[in-house]
């Protein structure tokens, strides 16, 4: 297939650009590097920079391409709460820009990055897509309104769609991985305090009721998250919106991932001990059923030693490229 991945510089987008190659697609990349990186581009994969709304016109007209998987967004839940106009119009606004361009250049299959920041707070774990979408911040809400669209152009104008609800995404692949300048994810918060570049990781509530009192996330290894994004390509039918969550379907707590980042690193990582951030479940685990059984999708790295000895392997390359954040 010829594809464009936006945002294909980031984290996930640059590793599915690679797995996509990996299986003989011909790829094109469009990413305004705003908050990726050129370096993460696979070789490999046509390079367009700027913004996904702006070119996707002129890049998608006559070149016959066979689907577009999404990517690019602005993705900090913080940041969406202190700057929600910037989050509706980078990830809304450019993404029915996009969808136009879809539509009008007869561009026939479409998978969307959403998340699990859809649902919000959830009544009941596992979670299942016909859970309660009700997110709790305007970086869920920005996806889930991108997701109604994506439904209405299926009906509409028989795009052939699917969104991919991911939980926590680790780990990395083919010498791509997390490097953000702005990082909020655990396990590299964690892996970047064993290289020093953070005094320490906080842990937010050790008061939860969870076996060691700290919050339990589902981890999915971005290897599997590519896997799936291949499978949506094929499944894809004409007139439909179809919605799958990702996750490994078990849980680990924080205080297991910081010390399965000490196992691997074999390195001490400092803690401190902080309250609860307001918002933050206790637990929050996927069901990935419906993903298995309609894609054949079934996530094969799930150990978390495996996820995250292959976080630290790509943290421990970057050397001196790596982004460095203060505690």
């Amino acid at each position: 297939m010829k594809l464009l991945v936006t945002g294909g510089a980031g984290y996930v987008g640059s590793v599915c650009a690679r797995v996509m190659i990996d299986a003989g697609h011909d790829v094109t990349v469009v990413d305004n590097l705003t908050t990726g990186n050129r370096d993460a581009v696979p070789e490999a994969a046509a390079f367009v920079e700027g913004d996904v709304g702006a070119l996707a016109p002129e890049i998608l007209d006559g070149a016959s391409f066979d689907g577009v998987l999404h990517f690019a967004a602005q993705s900090l839940v913080g940041e969406s709460v202190e700057q929600p106009e910037k989050y509706w119009q980078g990830n809304v606004v450019e993404s029915l820009k996009l969808l136009e361009a879809i539509r009008t250049t007869g561009t026939p299959r479409l998978v969307f990055s959403s998340t699990a920041a859809t649902y919000g707070e959830p009544d009941a774990v596992p979670i299942v897509e016909s859970s309660p979408t009700r997110p709790t911040n305007p970086y869920g809400a920005t996806k889930l309104a991108i997701d109604h669209a994506i439904t209405s152009y299926a009906t509409a104008h028989g795009l052939a769609a699917i969104s991919l609800r991911y939980f926590n995404v680790a780990g990395a692949y083919g010498g791509a991985g997390e490097n953000r300048r702005v990082e909020t994810h655990l396990i590299p918060i964690v892996l970047q305090a064993a290289m020093g570049h953070r005094e320490s990781v906080k842990i937010f509530g050790t008061d939860y009721h969870t076996d060691d009192g700290t919050a339990v996330r589902d981890y999915i290894h971005v290897y599997d998250l590519a896997r799936a994004h291949a499978l949506a390509l094929e499944a894809a039918i004409s007139g439909r919106h179809a919605i799958y969550n990702l996750g490994s379907g078990s849980g680990f707590s924080v205080r297991q991932v910081i010390d399965t980042c000490a196992e691997v690193t074999g390195l001490d990582i400092p803690v401190v001990h902080a309250p609860r951030r307001a918002g933050d479940p206790a637990v929050l685990i996927a069901s990935s059923d419906k993903a298995i059984g309609d894609l054949g999708w079934e996530p094969t790295n799930t150990a978390l030693p495996t996820i995250v000895a292959d976080a630290w392997e790509y943290t421990r390359a970057l050397g001196d490229r790596a982004h460095s954040a203060p505690a």
